[in-house]
């Protein structure tokens, strides 16, 4: 059975971390209200990338999305005529958020919900008050009526720049997502299906990383492999590769001079590997057949 790690990669989001006890924390630990994950860090819209690969990961049938810096959220399913009361007085359209939300209380009723409500700190602050008392008191309301949710169907996942108002934040499980990975992976090549002759790359990239603070994803490190070998003859190759292959890895920190030499040293080991494996590819040949002429 696949790990979280490895559904999360599948749906778009790769890191070397495992989120596997933070993720148990927030499904498996009792609760009086509803459950919300607060997902910080640095990481941009990584933090997205992961609550939309956690929702599907975790097999979710129905995934909610708002941001609150859209100027332009999707138009409704259906849209109602406006209504009018007695007064004939015409009431303004339900707002996108407080659409989306009702529509969440209304799903969890039957299907297990995933709410994703990102980029928070661009919301009014009255809003972080309804929502606190959402998952706490389990329902919200729109005009008078209320909408209930099943906590035991609804997730809500919480994304800010900034600081959550304190309430809800205490109501919510923290987890950081960073710009990388936070856990250095040291490869073999064994690993990569790859001989003794491959060592002395494997070493140098991985001064390399430590030298520039990277913590590359394995599919990461295999697209770098395969430019070593197809590709790359040249310090500025090199950097270009490193740049267009790794997310994290600043531009201006590849032309460092104090990287100088240990990505020449990268380079020679590289030229030495190629050198190997052609060497054992022609090796591996068969002899040429001698009486294939007197036939």
């Amino acid at each position: 059975m696949p790990s979280l790690t490895e559904k999360l990669n599948a749906h778009g989001f790769e890191s070397n971390d495992d989120y596997e006890f933070q993720v148990r924390c927030l499904l498996e630990t009792p609760t009086s209200g509803i459950r919300a994950l607060n997902i910080e860090g640095d990481g941009g819209r990584r933090k997205t990338a992961f609550a939309n690969a956690l929702a599907r990961a975790l097999d979710f049938p129905q995934i909610l999305y708002h941001d609150f810096t859209d100027t332009h959220p999707p138009l409704p399913d259906v849209i109602l005529p406006p209504s009018q009361d007695e007064l004939g007085r015409e009431e303004p359209p339900i707002e996108p958020f407080d659409r989306l939300v009702s529509e969440a209380c209304a799903l969890s009723e039957g299907d297990p919900t995933v709410l994703v409500l990102d980029q928070l700190q661009a919301a009014d602050f009255r809003e972080h008050i309804r929502l606190h008392r959402l998952i706490k008191d389990g329902f919200w309301e729109v005009r008078g009526g209320s909408y209930f949710a099943n906590p035991n169907r609804l997730l809500i996942v919480l994304i800010s720049e900034q600081p959550l108002y304190h309430a809800l934040r205490q109501e919510s499980f923290r987890l950081w997502i960073g710009r990388q990975s936070e856990r250095q992976l040291v490869y073999h090549p064994a690993d990569f299906g790859l001989g003794s002759d491959a060592r002395n790359v494997f070493e140098a990239l991985t001064q390399l990383f430590e030298a520039l603070g990277a913590a590359p994803t394995r599919r990461e490190f295999t697209r770098l492999l395969d430019d070593l070998r197809l590709h790359v003859r040249t310090v500025e190759h090199l950097r270009l590769s490193l740049y267009g292959r790794l997310e994290a890895i600043e531009r201006e920190a590849l032309s460092d001079p104090r990287l100088r030499e240990i990505q020449h040293r990268l380079l020679e080991a590289a030229r030495s590997w190629l050198v190997t494996e052609h060497i054992e590819l022609a090796d591996a040949r068969p002899p040429p057949d001698l009486n294939q002429g007197q036939r």
